[in-house]
């Protein structure tokens, strides 16, 4: 997956998503400097489930805490 240039603009843009720690730092990106659209074209809803509870913890408190409240399925991943 190849993140644009709004999401990715220093460093690593290009990530394999088959490798966990890419895909954590992919969708950390997306998640901390994303818009809807791009939530919606670059996070799959089950691996950002399953992957929550690693996830969250390199989100900062604001961003996880509007991320669990929107979503119940985080909070419970987080739970788990």
């Amino acid at each position: 997956m190849e993140l644009p240039l709004h999401l990715a603009w220093s460093g690593l843009r290009t990530f394999d998503l088959g490798d966990e720690k890419l895909l954590l730092g992919m969708y950390r990106i997306v998640l901390l400097n994303g818009k809807y659209g791009d939530y919606s074209r670059y996070l799959d809803a089950g691996l950002l489930v399953a992957h929550w509870p690693i996830l969250r913890k390199m989100l900062g408190r604001g961003v996880r805490t509007a991320w669990e409240n929107r979503f119940s399925q985080l909070r419970s991943a987080a739970a788990a």
